[in-house]
């Protein structure tokens, strides 16, 4: 039976501007479904997380506009464990706002932050590890992220490098981190590989509430002081500098600390992930969502997407593009996360806010 004492916080207000024009403002990648389950990615993290913490003792921290599409999806998840940002600022501002709620419910909290949008096989192996490092944290002042033990060199994801290097990963034991990287390029992810010495960066972690909240005041005593002057949410987020956890705390603690984790992991961030991890590529490599009639010729390794049943989508000639066809918006773009990033950037122009 889970902890009394164990929380999740579950960051659900990211805009997910990676997969447009798919995910949208009105309605970010988080709240869509994307693979063959019918759950969306909100609903996924919660049944994994009702696993291993009670339910009642689950947050999300979302955007005020998305208060009535996480009432939607999470139909028994109680108002009051809906935390209401008025702004995105990132992952330390949520956190700080988790950890502080939590610590009123409850002093001896030990809690979970998780992103929502990951994709996790094999929720057995999850479950039992995440336990194992709810037990650890109740019981050791660090702050413990979970590692992935990387099967690849991906460039999309973060990096740790562990103290011990190839056996300390192999133990399968907590280890203390040396460095994190945030993403890297392709030829540095392949020497961190060949290393061994590398993890992937889940972007989840674990520790006590009171832990992280005195890690923040050390190492980030900005966003701290905006809880002690105010009470007024909004007042704090309007103030609010956007930082993540990685850069605000975790890469400058001494108490980080890292679970080598075996469960198969990724952080759909890219139209290039959703490809390497929920995309089942037919013989010619394209991987598309099309279950209705399609004409497809002489094209290979592309990602083709369309909104819109029993709409016909002939293509020839294509290698290594998206093609993205939703009710207002056609988007033909290399299959390259750097060109995409770089072409997505243009949407801040205003003549293209109705399609943001």
């Amino acid at each position: 039976m889970p902890d009394k004492h164990c929380y999740c916080a579950i960051l659900a207000g990211g805009l997910g501007t990676r997969f447009w024009p798919i995910s949208r403002k009105a309605l970010p990648k988080q709240f869509l479904v994307f693979t063959k389950g019918g759950k969306t990615f909100l609903q996924q993290a919660y049944e994994r997380m009702a696993r291993v913490v009670p339910e009642e003792n689950i947050l999300v921290v979302t955007l005020k506009e998305y208060k009535g599409i996480v009432r939607e999806q999470l139909p028994n998840l109680p108002e009051e464990n809906i935390l209401l940002e008025l702004y995105n600022r990132n992952t330390a501002p949520s956190i700080t706002y988790a950890a502080k709620e939590i610590l009123k419910r409850d002093p001896e909290a030990v809690m979970v932050a998780t992103p929502a949008d990951h994709i996790i096989e094999d929720t057995d192996m999850f479950a039992s590890t995440m336990s194992l490092a709810l037990d650890y944290a109740s019981t050791h002042t660090e702050l413990v992220t979970l590692g992935i033990v990387p099967t690849r060199p991906d460039a999309n994801f973060g990096y740790i490098q562990v103290s011990g290097g190839r056996e300390a990963i192999k133990c399968c034991e907590p280890v203390s981190v040396k460095t994190f990287t945030e993403k890297p390029t392709k030829e540095i992810a392949e020497l961190f590989i060949k290393s061994g010495e590398f993890l992937w960066n889940s972007g989840i972690f674990i520790w006590q509430a009171k832990v992280i909240l005195e890690e923040l005041g050390r190492y980030a005593p900005g966003i701290i002081s905006l809880w002690k002057e105010s009470s007024d949410i909004d007042r704090i987020y309007t103030d609010c500098q956007r930082i993540s956890i990685d850069y605000a705390v975790m890469e400058k603690t001494d108490r980080a600390t890292v679970f080598p984790s075996q469960f198969k992991w990724a952080d759909m961030g890219t139209w290039e992930s959703l490809y390497d991890n929920i995309g089942n590529p037919d013989r010619t490599g394209n991987v598309t969502n099309i279950s209705g009639k399609h004409l497809f010729k002489e094209d290979e390794d592309n990602i083709i997407y369309c909104q819109k049943e029993g709409k016909l989508i002939a293509i020839r000639g294509l290698e290594n593009m998206i093609v993205v066809d939703t009710d207002d918006v056609l988007m033909i773009c290399p299959r390259d996360d750097r060109k995409v990033k770089e072409f997505l950037s243009e949407l801040a122009m205003p003549e293209y806010e109705d399609y943001r």
